[in-house]
């Protein structure tokens, strides 16, 4: 009988031990430290060591896996993340098409997701669907308001053959109508592609006075650059997926002259005293910097650091539900990610609801232009 009990203690006893192992906060992040999105994953790779070891006074197991810019291989490490490593959140991917596929694991297992673009998903999955990045509706609208205020008529577009080419085109055909600016030629483009000579050219012989260009990083000058080269004189648009220094360095003296709606991080230090976000922006950039060296600084950094001040902010309120490493723990976090107020981070101010799971308003955006291989806030843009 002793024999018994003594066994019965040491079994409850090695249970509570493995609880109390498993109680730390489980993280998961996959990104595109590989493939045409790496201009972005690679930043966000290096923001992830500089993360919090804890949050809420619980251990922090961060794992972080590279999606090489693969849909497939998104969905495959999300689920890896939350089967066996047993995650209470999602971070990633640092692409459309690699947070859509995200996304089918997150509604599935009920696991929330913090995705680091603006990812449009199905109904069945967005109440698990969280975006740290400015939605494409609200940066496009910034830029019709920039046309109809030069003069912009005629209107060219040329975007990834994708999810996130198509998601800016239909925000696009929306926010132009009743502007008396007419969209006059649609081309597309694949994030792998080395040439756009036939769509630069079916654009610029529609003559347009302006075109928007929809790509990311390094891939977004393609377009840009042989736009220049074929003789085009109008206008040039860029997105926020745009604004980083691959695509400023690739793009050269070509890219001078483009508008590009962006976040205020990317110039946090050109914002006024009194912006709520130059704070925020200027040191992030510094941190980055004391590790990476002067001048390392990545904007798309910023969104894992965004995202992970969203489960940062979160956590505490799930905690007073559940414990982490259960089911009821991931509805907690997901209810309590959804219930964010006023939350300021580097690229804008969050307050979530269950119809807006991005939670940014007009604050989170800002007009720049490229000028002597820089982005320039325009005056009076924030």
């Amino acid at each position: 009988m002793k024999a018994s009990i003594k066994k019965a203690a040491l079994l409850v006893a090695a249970a509570l031990a493995g609880a109390t192992a498993h109680a730390e906060v489980r993280i998961g992040v996959t990104l595109s430290a590989t493939g045409p999105a790496a201009a972005l994953g690679i930043p966000q790779r290096n923001m992830a060591a500089l993360l919090p070891a804890s949050i809420g006074g619980e251990k922090v197991e961060l794992t972080v896996f590279d999606d090489a810019t693969d849909p497939s291989a998104a969905n495959r490490n999300a689920r890896r993340l939350a089967t066996e490593n047993k995650v209470d959140v999602i971070i990633g991917s640092s692409n459309v098409p690699g947070c859509a596929a995200i996304a089918e694991v997150a509604a599935e297992l009920k696991l929330a997701q913090v995705a680091m673009c603006p990812v449009e998903v199905p109904p069945a999955s967005a109440p698990w669907v969280f975006r740290a990045p400015q939605s494409n509706g609200l940066m496009a609208s910034a830029l019709v308001a920039h046309m109809k205020q030069n003069g912009v008529k005629t209107l060219g577009f040329i975007g990834y053959a994708d999810a996130y080419g198509e998601g800016w085109l239909r925000d696009l055909r929306r926010l132009l109508e009743g502007t008396g600016i007419s969209l006059v030629a649609v081309e597309r483009y694949a994030r792998t592609d080395t040439a756009v000579t036939a769509q630069a050219l079916k654009l610029a012989s529609a003559a347009p006075d302006a075109i928007l260009i929809v790509g990311s990083g390094a891939p977004a000058a393609l377009p840009h650059t042989t736009l220049v080269e074929r003789g085009y004189k109008g206008r040039l648009y860029q997105t926020h997926a745009a604004a980083n220094a691959d695509f400023l360095r690739v793009g050269g003296k070509a890219i001078e002259g483009a508008i590009l709606p962006v976040g205020p991080v990317v110039v946090a230090s050109q914002l006024p005293a009194e912006h709520p976000l130059r704070k925020p922006g200027i040191d992030l950039a510094k941190r980055y910097e004391e590790k990476y060296g002067q001048g390392s600084f990545n904007p798309f950094a910023a969104y894992l650091n965004d995202a992970f001040l969203l489960v940062q902010q979160a956590v505490p309120v799930a905690l007073k539900t559940a414990k982490p490493g259960t089911p009821e723990f991931r509805v907690a976090l997901r209810d309590a990610l959804e219930g964010l107020r006023n939350v300021e981070a580097t690229n804008g101010v969050f307050s979530m609801s269950a119809a807006d799971h991005s939670g940014l308003d007009e604050r989170a955006r800002v007009l720049v232009k490229v000028e002597a291989g820089a982005f320039r806030l325009l005056p009076g843009s924030y």
